[in-house]
C-alpha cells in the first residue's frame, strides 16, 4: 500500500530523471513501484528513520543512507524531499542536501496538506528560496523548489537547554525533527513524577526524543544501567548528546521497536509515539506493548504516557493483566503495568 504522497510522487514520475535521491520516503512500497514502473531511473534514499532505511532495502539494491552518511562525491539530479511533520527540520533538510545538487539538478517537495506543505510558499520566501506549485491530488501538494543551490542554508546544530524537575537540573540537547524540540513536553513532565519506583536495574527508555527521562533517572539513581533507543538517528543523536552534556553514562541505540536483549530489563518506561506519518495508529501502541512485555524480567515494570483519548487500558490489560494509573493531567496520564514474577 502506498501513501497519499508516494501516490502523488508516481502521479509526477514524468518529473524525474538521471539520479533521483528521495530525502525521508514514507515506509511503503514507493521503492518498489519507482523500479518497476520507471526501471532507468537510478535511485537513492536519505532518511533519519532506521523502518523506513530497512524497508527501502528489503525492496531494491539502490543506496539508502542513513542520518547524516550522504557521500561527499554524490551527485544527483533530481532531489523529491518528503515534507518533514516537524517544520523545524524542513531548513534543517534542505542545508543537508545542498551537498549533493549541481547547478542543472531540480528539487522537488511533496507532502500531506494537513502536514503544513500549504505553507510552503512563504516558508521558502523566509529563506530565500522560490516555491511554485506543479500539482495538488490525493490531499496532498507537490511543489519545486528554486535557489536551493545558491542559498546559505546550513543544517542545524543541536538546541541547548536546561531543565529543573524534582530538583533535578539537566542539560538537554536536540536537534530540528526530534519530538518536541527545544522543550519539555507537557507529557514527559508529568511522567518525571511518577518514576519513584525505578530505582536500579536495567532500565530502556523507549522512544527516547532528546533524552529527558534516561537522563533525569540516570542523574537521580547513578546505579542505574541505562538503555535508550529510537527509531529516529535524530533523536539517537540527541540523547547521546544530552547524555554527554551532563556527564551521565548510557547506551543509545538506533532501533525500530524495543532492542531485543531476551527479557534483561527491569523497567522500561515511555512516552511512546502513536502515529504512522500522520495517522493515528493503533497497531504501533499493541506491538510495542506486547514486545515490552516479552522484553521485561519476571516482575519487571512499563511505565508510561499517554494522551488520555488513547485505548491503551484495554491493551495493557490484556497484554499484562491489570493496569494501574499513576497520575492524570492537562490531557495526559501515566500507565504502570508489572510483569507477574512467575
Amino acid at each position: 500500500m502506498l501513501d497519499n504522497t508516494s501516490q502523488l510522487l508516481l502521479r509526477n514520475i514524468d518529473f524525474l530523471s538521471g539520479k533521483v535521491l528521495l530525502v525521508e520516503p514514507m515506509a511503503d512500497r514507493l521503492a518498489a513501484e519507482l523500479k518497476q514502473q520507471a526501471p532507468e531511473l537510478e535511485l537513492f534514499c536519505l532518511t533519519s528513520n532506521i523502518a523506513v532505511a530497512t524497508n527501502w532495502q528489503q525492496q531494491c539494491k539502490s543506496p539508502c543512507y542513513l542520518g547524516d552518511a550522504l557521500p561527499a562525491d554524490l551527485k544527483v539530479d533530481k532531489v523529491v524531499l518528503f515534507y518533514p511533520k516537524s517544520k523545524d527540520q524542513l531548513q534543517s533538510s534542505l542545508a543537508q542536501i545542498k551537498t549533493v545538487l549541481h547547478d542543472k539538478t531540480e528539487v522537488y517537495l511533496v507532502g500531506d496538506n494537513k502536514g503544513g506543505i500549504k505553507s510552503l510558499g512563504n516558508q521558502a520566501e523566509k529563506l530565500g528560496l522560490k516555491a511554485f506549485k506543479h500539482d495538488n491530488a490525493k490531499h496532498c501538494l507537490w511543489f519545486e523548489l528554486d535557489g536551493l543551490l545558491q542559498s546559505e542554508l546550513k543544517t542545524a546544530d543541536f538546541h541547548q537547554f536546561s531543565i529543573e524537575k524534582a530538583g533535578i537540573q539537566l542539560n538537554i540537547c536536540s536537534l530540528p525533527g526530534v519530538f518536541n524540540h527545544g522543550k519539555l513536553d507537557l507529557g514527559t513532565h508529568l511522567l518525571l513524577e511518577h518514576l519513584g519506583h525505578i530505582q536500579q536495574g536495567k532500565v530502556l527508555d523507549f522512544a527516547c526524543g532528546a533524552g529527558f527521562i534516561g537522563a533525569f533517572l540516570v542523574k537521580k539513581h547513578p546505579e542505574i544501567k541505562l538503555t535508550a533507543s529510537d527509531i529516529s538517528t535524530l533523536a539517537v543523536s540527541s540523547t547521546a548528546a544530552t547524555l554527554k552534556a551532563n556527564k551521565l553514562p548510557g547506551e543509545v541505540i538506533v532501533a525500530d521497536g524495543i532492542p531485543s536483549r531476551s527479557a534483561a530489563y527491569d523497567h522500561i518506561v515511555s512516552n511512546p509515539p502513536f502515529h504512522t506519518g500522520l495517522k493515528t495508529d493503533y497497531q504501533i501502541s499493541e506491538q510495542f506493548f506486547r514486545d515490552a512485555f516479552t522484553e521485561l524480567k519476571p516482575g519487571g515494570t512499563l511505565t508510561l504516557v499517554a494522551n488520555v483519548h488513547l485505548p491503551y487500558v484495554a491493551q495493557l490489560t490484556e497484554i499484562f493483566g491489570q493496569v494501574k494509573e499513576l497520575g492524570r493531567r492537562d490531557g495526559f496520564v501515566v500507565y504502570y503495568c508489572k510483569k507477574s514474577a512467575k
